[in-house]
Order: C-alpha cells, then structure tokens, then sequence
C-alpha cells in the first residue's frame, strides 16, 4: 500500500470527533502527509444570533460569526500537532457535514477520509443515515472510521 499524500478529517469538537483527529493525525506523521482538518457549519440567521445575544448577555461574542468553528479547529490543530502531524491545514466549511466533506475531499485531493463513527450504530443512524455511514458510501477516496464510541 502506497502512503498516503493528503489526509482529511472532519471535527465537530466532540470527543468523538477528536479521537478521530488524533488517529488522523498519527497517520500524517506516520506518512509525512498534509492534514487536512475540516470543521462544517451553517450561517447563523441574524435572528437566532439576536435571541441568543439577548439570553448570552456579556458570554454572546461566543456565537457571533464563525468563532466556535474556528475555536474547535484550533483545538483540533493543537491534538494535532501534539500527535506529531506537521503539515496541517484548517479549513472551515459551509454546509452539511457529509456534502462538505466529500467537496473538500475532491478540491484538495486528498487520499483519506477519517472520520469518528459516532451515530454509526444508532437507531437514527441505521434509519436515516450517519455521517461516518453517508461518507463512505459516497466518497471518492479511502475512509477509515475510527472507532470512538463504544
């Protein structure tokens, strides 16, 4: 089997989600690959920041913007770097998870998709799909669900 060049992993800043980042991130070292860490999300509707403003109070510049995604992609570049990846991106991207994901995917031509498989072996899962599930179904690229939740 060939290294792998360009590997992406998606984080939602669960714990599930950053075991997956650890283990995506051993890989990149292992290989010398860029790591590619994604983190999805939608806009917030001016009116739901509003509302949220209004109960937050003096906490609300937490939800303003894209500041949690960007705080969930620095703490999932710093496991990185801790498990000894060294070339690491950051990417935010809009969208679902699974549709943001596999564009990434393409854009940046990675090799690998890692991905938590939390939701895998739930109910709602088995009936109306999970991110881990829709992935590989659909990917263009080699996945690995990591196993995070037990």
């Amino acid at each position: 089997m060939s290294a792998y060049r360009t590997i992406v992993v998606g984080t939602d800043g669960s714990d599930s989600s950053l075991k997956a980042v650890d283990k995506a991130a051993s890989l990149a070292a292992d290989a010398g690959a860029k790591l590619v860490i994604a983190c999805a999300y939608y806009p917030a509707d001016p009116k739901d920041i509003e509302a949220a403003q209004d109960s937050l109070r003096e906490d609300a510049y937490q939800i303003t913007g894209s500041a949690p995604t960007f705080e969930i992609l620095r703490t999932a570049r710093e496991r990185a770097h801790a498990a000894g990846a060294a070339d690491i991106v950051e990417r935010a991207v809009v969208g679902a998870p699974v549709d943001s994901l596999l564009a990434l995917i393409d854009e940046v031509e990675a090799d690998l998709l890692v991905i938590g498989n939390r939701g895998l072996n739930t109910l709602t899962g088995r009936l109306l799909g999970s991110v881990p599930s829709d992935a590989a179904r659909k990917s263009t690229s080699d996945v690995l669900i990591v196993h995070t939740v037990r």
